[in-house]
């Protein structure tokens, strides 16, 4: 029994001593403000928008994109569709007689896939700078210029922003993000970031690479590659966008572990960047090789520990551990927790992440690495809170 609890201490330990270690840095670096300079001029602006079946509310994002902080006739939309219920209609309509901004529609006349239709609108956009954005997030009117004043820095490459508010009044997701946040400026301040957010992200045009066509993390790939290229890939907290969110327990479930899967498969094929590209391979991809890979799998074997030391040692009281995380979950997803609601957040993070890797080397072992084939569909619960 005693190696029992030695082992849960020696678990509970390890999995938290990376933390501890990021909590320090932070403490004594105490990263501030935004990495943002003013360009000496607005440069050019391409803004890409995939859409799928959106007719609900493209009209709605739209209105938000000529209503940006930005001089329109500097301004192009790049809208590539494959749609069959009039969305690149309803896109030509909102356009017409209209002098600015320019509208580059790209129609694909079947679904290939979100990697793919995105290659296809970078390549057609003719910018300085791209800017992706998505029709079911909502974007604060000065989101573009502060990315291109972030851009303005030659060794910048490419800005992702802040969920500042999760629509769908998601606890659990709005407590992540917050800490996802404090995690992402510390990456900023000591090279570049990892995960890039698909309602908005920046990039110069002349870094933009082809993504893999089966992409799920399309944002963070195309990041990534940016900075293996020798760009800086930064966050900037002052770019706040909204992104609705579930609150329905088992359908944040699946959103959150076909983003975790994403970046799972992308870390795996981009292994080769440790230990390489400066701070980037040696301090920021180790960290989140650990918080998605590792820790994980210690939180799991931990909980395995508990409920078996629990069991064996108390007996049938031993089941109160399993109980006991049984409640954490329950009230947790019910953003029922208080103070230690974000707690809850970064488990359920973790359980995703543990989750993914269970569905990737089980489609490893089938030798079937197709475990999503990139195309997405509507939401239309999500999209109803933003009509």
């Amino acid at each position: 029994m005693k190696r029992l609890l030695e082992a849960l201490f020696g678990l509970v330990a390890l999995t938290g001593l990376p933390y501890l270690i990021y909590l320090g840095v932070y403490y004594v670096s105490r990263p501030s403000g935004t990495p943002a300079h003013t360009w000496p001029r607005e440069p050019s602006v391409s803004i890409v928008l995939p859409t799928y079946n959106e007719a609900a509310i493209v009209e709605s994002k739209l209105e938000e994109l000529v209503e940006l902080d930005y001089p329109m006739d500097r301004v192009e939309i790049v809208v590539v569709d494959s749609s069959d219920d009039g969305t690149a209609e309803l896109v030509e309509t909102f356009f017409a007689g209209r002098p600015e901004p320019d509208l580059t529609l790209v129609r694909t006349a079947e679904r290939e896939g979100l990697a793919p239709a995105l290659n296809e609108a970078y390549a057609a956009a003719s910018n300085e700078v791209v800017v992706k954005t998505d029709c079911d997030s909502r974007l604060a009117s000065d989101a573009v210029r502060r990315a291109a004043a972030n851009l303005a820095d030659p060794d910048v490459a490419a800005v992702t922003g802040r969920n500042a508010d999760v629509l769908g009044d998601s606890e659990v997701e709005r407590g992540y993000r917050d800490v996802q946040t404090i995690i992402q400026v510390l990456e900023s301040h000591i090279d570049s970031t990892l995960i890039f957010h698909g309602p908005f992200s920046a990039f110069e045009r002349d870094a933009i690479v082809p993504i893999d066509e089966d992409s799920i993390a399309d944002d963070t790939e195309l990041a990534l590659k940016i900075r293996r290229n020798g760009g800086r890939v930064v966050f900037d907290p002052e770019i706040h966008y909204k992104e609705a969110a579930h609150s329905a327990f088992g359908k944040r479930r699946r959103q959150k572990d076909r983003r975790a899967m994403g970046l799972l498969r992308l870390l795996w094929r981009q292994r080769d960047a440790l230990g390489r590209h400066g701070a980037y391979g040696r301090v920021v991809l180790p960290f989140n090789w650990w918080f998605m890979i590792v820790s994980p799998c210690l939180v799991a074997t931990g909980i395995a520990v508990a409920t078996v030391g629990s069991l064996a040692i108390l007996g049938p009281v031993g089941l109160a551990t399993p109980a006991g995380i049984l409640a954490f979950t329950v009230l947790g997803s019910r953003d029922a927790l208080g103070p230690a609601q974000p707690l809850y957040s970064l488990f359920d993070a973790q359980i995703s992440l543990f989750r993914a890797s269970i569905s990737l080397l089980r489609a490893r072992a089938a030798e079937d690495d197709d475990t999503h084939d990139g195309t997405w569909s509507p939401d239309r619960e999500l999209r109803e809170v933003l009509q």
